[in-house]
């Protein structure tokens, strides 16, 4: 029996919002472990497919930790050592039975747009359209079998599976999605970005809870909650605006969590800047303007170390930077200040309305102002260094790094509707703690709201904007899943620029490098003005899906295993033109020897270093 055992009056599950995604391997080993630091190592090349090139799963994985009276962490709960657990989880899928997607409905111009109508309108048996298999638990080490399987639910009549519940040795649960299928009932193709009556997918979510004894003695647990959303093609991408952002800022303004007064650069200012220029590798624009040797590359190391010295010296600097963003206060309806990201009411043509262009949120905002005053951490250099796996993190600490990482890897970015989530989100009555959401009583059912849904019935009392259940999160999404994908891109407006504003390029990319282009800029043979060509050039990420908007829906439907996951590759230390570590476009076929493999694996850890200290592991 650990002796502090004794303190511990109550249990919490983390993450509290767990992303699964889904993947097509059918092996036994085909799938990894979601993001649990907010800095993890990146995976080796190929490691996000199986043997026969398919995409692996990303399961979610949730464990246990035990809470004193004063509310700090003790340890966490493994199954074993006088405590007993039994996880249970319900997935759900309602895309089919619920309303289109048209715009966010908690935007002013969503007031004076038409009503929402219901998908599928013409079926009277709205509950056959909703993929319910029911909850399934589990309560022992290393459990996996068929009774753990998310299957029984049905749409359309067709048998949907949603994906399966496993434990590791030591007891924490794993949530596994769908394989990434989808299908129609009448065989008709996809025709729209978001909303194909007669259409399936097998993404999902739900909540995930957990009965807990501790030496026979029955703990209090508060609940978490899985999505299961389409695959990460730019695992190691985070957007300017991510998921975990907006959520503290739904904390902070709601008076939650407590107004940040002094930033860390290293924590809330650098991620802001470094997401700018990580997303070179997955749009052109993004590259031109905050690449490697590009004017805005904040992370050149003498850029950086002016940029993170406080003081009047570089003032200036800091404020230049702080007014290249958008401020909504400025009603700006211009496409030029950062992050050069479509909106929620982004249209074709471009509407003149602030909200057609994302700007970070209020409290990033916030954030940045006390750092161009000067008023932050200077802990650029400070020591240790960012967790690489989550064994590094102080017990203490590892619950709040699991919430944060699941969401950091989450984008808020234009809600049309979004690839994991979409607005609801950003509402407080959603929540029930910061980065946890309400969950709907049994026997409490939501209103029905009948043929069309307005923005008013939305925020009304009890409406859909306050406790959830299974299912009530990604109905709000694309169905199928992959039309959405297929369709957000970026420089709608050729006239402006071809590859600026964009959607989703952290996870859906845009301009890749290629593996033929990083094979020439790493040849030394070749002269240097074609290589430095290679690397500038980039291709088209949807080149795959074929000519014809309703070919690329459906090639998307049929192989989205086929396109590219952008990953880390070792690049050229000390060289003016090549930065020391790229970002390669992987599109299977293309697997390493295994000795190959441990090599680039050994080289690509060394070279990640670069500009982010590291942990002793």
């Amino acid at each position: 029996m650990n002796h502090h055992d004794n303190e511990i009056v109550y249990a919490k599950i983390h993450p509290s919002i767990g992303i699964a995604r889904v993947g097509n391997s059918t092996q036994p080993d085909g799938f990894y472990i979601g993001p649990q630091v907010v800095d993890p190592d990146p995976l080796p090349p190929g490691a996000y497919r199986d043997s026969t090139g398919a995409l692996k799963r990303e399961v979610a994985e949730f464990r246990l930790y035990g809470y004193d009276a004063q509310g700090r962490v003790v340890r966490e709960l493994l199954m074993g050592d006088g405590v007993h657990v039994a996880w249970t989880v319900e997935l759900a899928n309602h895309k089919a039975a619920w309303y289109n997607f048209e715009m966010a409905l908690d935007i002013p111009e969503a007031a004076t747009a038409p009503p929402t109508t219901r998908r599928n309108a013409d079926v009277a048996d709205r509950k056959s359209l909703s993929i319910l298999p029911g909850p399934r638990t589990v309560s022992a080490p290393n459990q996996e079998g068929p009774q753990d399987q998310f299957d029984g639910g049905t749409c359309f009549g067709t048998a949907v599976p949603l994906g399966a519940l496993r434990t590791d040795a030591q007891g924490r649960l794993h949530v596994f999605g769908g394989q990434g299928k989808s299908g129609s009932v009448d065989g008709k193709p996809p025709v729209t970005f978001a909303n194909n009556d007669g259409w399936w997918d097998d993404t999902s979510d739900g909540p995930v809870t957990a009965t807990v004894t501790l030496h026979g003695r029955a703990l209090k647990v508060t609940p978490a909650w899985v999505v299961v959303a389409p695959p990460n093609y730019g695992p190691q991408q985070k957007s300017v605006r991510t998921l975990y952002a907006l959520m503290t800022d739904v904390a902070v303004q709601s008076g939650q969590l407590p107004a940040p007064r002094m930033p860390s650069f290293r924590d809330d200012i650098l991620p802001i800047l470094r997401a700018l220029c990580d997303l070179q590798w997955v749009n052109a624009g993004f590259a031109a303007g905050f690449g490697y040797g590009a004017p805005q590359y904040f992370l050149a190391p003498d850029y950086l170390r002016k940029l993170a010295q406080p003081g009047q010296t570089y003032a200036e600097m800091r404020r230049t930077v702080l007014n290249s963003f958008r401020n909504p206060e400025d009603h700006d309806i211009s496409l030029k200040p950062w992050p050069w990201v479509y909106g929620d009411a982004m249209d074709i043509p471009m509407p003149p309305t602030p909200r057609a262009m994302t700007a970070l949120t209020t409290t990033q905002l916030a954030l940045l102002e006390c750092w161009a005053k000067g008023e932050f951490k200077a802990d650029l250099d400070a020591t240790p260094g960012p967790y690489r796996h989550i064994d590094q993190v102080p017990v203490p600490e590892q619950p709040a790094m699991l919430d944060r990482a699941a969401l950091e890897f989450c984008l808020a970015d234009a809600f049309h509707p979004g690839c994991e989530v979409t607005w609801p989100v950003r509402h407080a009555t959603m929540y029930m703690e910061p980065y946890r959401w309400r969950h709907r009583a049994e026997g409490d059912p939501e209103p029905d709201f009948g043929s069309t849904l307005t923005s008013a019935e939305v925020a009304s009392y009890n409406g859909p904007l306050y406790a959830q259940f299974p299912g009530s999160i990604t109905r709000w999404m694309a169905i199928p899943w992959q039309t959405d994908t297929a369709s957000c891109r970026s420089g709608y407006d050729k006239q402006y620029d071809p590859y600026l504003p964009t959607f989703w390029p952290a996870r859906v990319p845009n301009q890749v490098l290629s593996l033929e282009n990083y094979q020439k800029v790493m040849d030394p043979s070749l002269e240097r003005p074609e290589r430095v060509a290679a690397f500038n050039a980039r291709s088209d990420w949807d080149r795959t899906l074929g000519e014809g908007y309703q070919q690329q829906l459906q090639a998307m439907v049929d192989h989205f295993d086929r396109q590219g996951i952008v990953e880390v590759r070792p690049g050229i230390p000390n060289d003016p033109d090549f930065p020391p570590v790229m970002q390669v476009e992987d599109r299977g076929g293309q697997a390493l020897s295994h000795e190959a493999r441990k090599q680039t694996d050994h080289e690509m850890r060394v070279a990640h270093v670069v500009g982010t200290p590291r942990r002793g592991t």
